[in-house]
């Protein structure tokens, strides 16, 4: 005989076992979860323990002070979730990394390494990242910082862009008195790169191209301006590439270019500035406007003993060197320092064939010589 009665007690007496399963597998759940909160939490607080006791600490000291009872990798992860949630800071690298309180961040030191992978990075989440392991920068003066990231994230850009290199190794150093940042690649190097897309003969006249700014082998994506700009925010700035060494020192306003050895592959960028100097990045900006509150940079300066190669007086080829591109600026100084003389032609070429094709722009000889003085004041200027 057939009891639906029967059967409709048997379902619900099934359902209520295997509610009670049920709710048992989330107790057992919480229970697990509680346990693994509770771990974490005396393991945090052991962490917390040791950094209070020896100011640095590693991640073997915790997996010793634990007794061995816990794996590098379980107290790693651990390590890892409060340095994100900034309750550590992170010093060193790889091996060599330790790990302090926020309130002792000056036990890091004052100087950040790493190699990175070029492909794919960004250059301002490199920069924060750098800030998270060296506190120092956040430390800077308010100007002192604005010049930094930019000169660092223009750098580190160039070499993400146009090196073509792997990898790319990067240091931030503080002294007691300056603040120093390199960025180190190992690809096609800055000059040799800019003598192939401008179809240059030479290292030197891609480094006076450089020099005057405006200049890039990707113009689309380019201006051109971040070496120049970088170059004018430093104390000293230098770029050395394939046995060729630019260091623009603008603490006495000069610059120079050395052959060096051995070769360095690709393109090592090192700058240097006072950590207390007054320096503004719209000052170092505006010094290169024609006119105030204009957008844009529209002025230069060129070293013509740059451009002298050796020789005595100075040709119409050389100052069609010099005037190569000019012709995107409104205003071009020409700085003639150490220069004894120049040739007829050279004074030609300039002040009057140049500025015949092109009367906006506004040339500005200074320091001159009596007989460069001499030359320039001869030529038949078109007004």
């Amino acid at each position: 005989m057939y009891f639906p009665c029967w059967q409709a007690i048997n379902k619900a007496f099934c359902l209520q076992h295997t509610l009670q399963l049920y709710n048992g597998a989330l107790q057992l759940l919480d229970n697990y979860q509680q346990s693994l909160y509770n771990n974490h939490m005396n393991i945090r607080e052991l962490i917390i323990k040791l950094a209070k006791q020896q100011g640095r600490i590693k991640t073997s000291a915790v997996v010793t002070a634990l007794g061995n009872t816990k794996s590098r990798q379980h107290v790693n992860s651990i390590i890892r979730d409060m340095v994100n949630k900034k309750l550590l800071l992170k010093g060193g690298t790889t091996a060599g990394s330790f790990y302090v309180l926020p309130e002792n961040s000056h036990l890091i030191g004052n100087e950040v390494k790493v190699k990175l992978k070029r492909e794919d990075l960004e250059e301002h989440k490199v920069f924060n990242e750098l800030k998270e392991k060296a506190p120092f920068i956040n430390d800077l003066k308010e100007n002192i910082a604005s010049i930094l990231f930019y000169a660092f994230t223009e750098m580190l850009n160039n070499a993400i862009e146009h090196s073509g290199s792997k990898y790319v190794e990067i240091c931030v150093r503080k002294d007691k008195t300056h603040i120093k940042f390199i960025v180190n690649d190992f690809g096609i190097g800055v000059f040799r790169n800019i003598m192939g897309k401008r179809n240059l003969t030479s290292e030197i006249e891609a480094i006076q191209d450089l020099l005057k700014g405006k200049t890039t082998t990707q113009p689309h994506s380019h201006t051109g301006e971040g070496i120049f700009f970088t170059s004018k925010g430093a104390d000293t700035f230098v770029l050395e590439s394939f046995g060729y060494r630019l260091r623009i020192d603008n603490t006495i306003k000069d610059f120079f270019i050395e052959e060096v050895r051995p070769l360095k592959k690709g393109t090592k960028v090192t700058f240097v500035l006072d950590a207390s100097s007054k320096k503004h990045l719209n000052d170092v900006f505006s010094d290169y406007v024609t006119e105030p509150g204009e957008v844009g940079f529209d002025k230069t300066e060129i070293k013509v003993r740059l451009y002298a190669s050796g020789t005595v007086y100075i040709s119409r080829s050389q100052a069609r060197r010099i005037l190569s591109g000019l012709e995107k600026f409104k205003t071009v100084t020409l700085d003639f320092e150490k220069v004894t003389t120049v040739g007829q032609a050279f004074a030609d070429e300039i002040f009057r064939v140049f500025q015949q094709k092109h009367p906006e722009i506004n040339i500005l000889p200074i320091n001159m010589a009596i007989p460069v003085k001499f030359m320039v004041d001869r030529v038949d200027k078109p007004f």
